[in-house]
């Protein structure tokens, strides 16, 4: 690998893709809700760049967070304050901007907005009045924390966002239950005040052998990403003081002692026989998964199984 990449090449490079950026279509009168970075600034994206540097004016959840980002992109947009505290009230007021033919960019303190964050109510106002609405994708902590964790794969690629969990010891418990009775990884936020109180309520809901990826600090200098069994997550956290600072995502894997759904129904034999006389083995295992909802890869090993005994 070539590390000694000059600054001029990289400057070179930069421009030809910042200029092919700027002549894309950047319609006027709309709503532009871009994905900033979640702790590393490098992860701004070209086209979020653009985004910001072309807004009239950008909605942030903190104001003075959102002014670090920009300063340090060298963006001026002035600022207006889009928190849950004045959503109504800003979304009121992007739209009046939209009517007079403004952009408006709409960011959160971090990642992408109105995704566990503040901004929904702000979307779905200005697409009631009938203006359009332009995703900017970016930087996003539960992707960064699935990347990092190896939980799905792309025959069972499922998994479940729950955001924030309760605050309320009780309440959490009972929010815990019904999430992680779910027969995919289920990915959550958790504050690091709390993250204590959240690993004692997951081993008394799910017990010592579940397992959990904890992903902290994701895309910063001192990131963590750590899988371990439940019994084993006071012990994790006590072995180190730093592991209670930061940002957390925790990603409860599947429950791998349940047995699998219904597999050995006769009816779902029946369908991948059918399937198998014009499809693929992949194929006839997604679409059996479609119809059954049992699991991809079940049906795939299912499918296999039975081609192989029938030849």
């Amino acid at each position: 690998m070539n590390s000694n990449v000059s600054p001029a090449s990289a400057g070179d490079a930069w421009s030809r893709v910042a200029e092919r950026v700027t002549e894309q279509h950047w319609p006027a009168a709309t709503l532009y809700v871009v994905a900033t970075p979640i702790g590393n600034l490098g992860d701004l994206g070209l086209r979020a760049w653009h985004a910001l540097q072309r807004a009239d004016v950008s909605a942030a959840e903190d104001t003075r967070a959102s002014r670090t980002l920009l300063d340090a992109w060298g963006v001026a947009t002035p600022l207006m304050a889009a928190h849950r505290h004045n959503e109504a009230a800003a979304a009121q007021a992007i739209c009046e901007r939209l009517q007079q033919g403004q952009r408006v960019a709409l960011v959160s303190d971090a990642g992408a907005p109105a995704v566990s964050d503040p901004g929904a109510r702000i979307v779905r106002a200005v697409r009631e009045a009938g203006f359009k609405v332009v995703p900017v994708p970016g930087p996003s902590a539960v992707i960064a924390a699935l990347m990092g964790s190896g939980v799905t794969t792309d025959e069972n690629p499922a998994y479940a966002f729950a955001g924030f969990a309760p605050s309320k010891a009780a309440a959490r418990q009972r929010w815990l239950r019904t999430w992680c009775a779910l027969p995919a990884p289920v990915v959550m936020f958790e504050s690091p005040h709390r993250l204590a109180a959240t690993l004692a309520d997951l081993l008394e809901v799910c017990g010592p052998q579940r397992r959990l990826t904890v992903a902290r600090e994701l895309t910063k200098r001192f990131e963590e990403i750590a899988t371990f069994a439940l019994e084993a997550g006071a012990a994790w956290l006590a072995a180190d003081a730093h592991r209670e600072q930061g940002e957390f995502v925790l990603i409860v894997h599947a429950d791998e002692t349940q047995p699998e759904q219904d597999e050995a129904d006769p009816r779902t034999d029946v369908l991948l026989d059918a399937l198998l006389e014009s499809l693929s083995l992949r194929d006839a295992a997604r679409v059996a998964a479609k119809v059954s909802g049992l699991p991809r890869d079940v049906l795939y090993n299912r499918a296999l199984a039975r081609k192989k005994s029938s030849e």
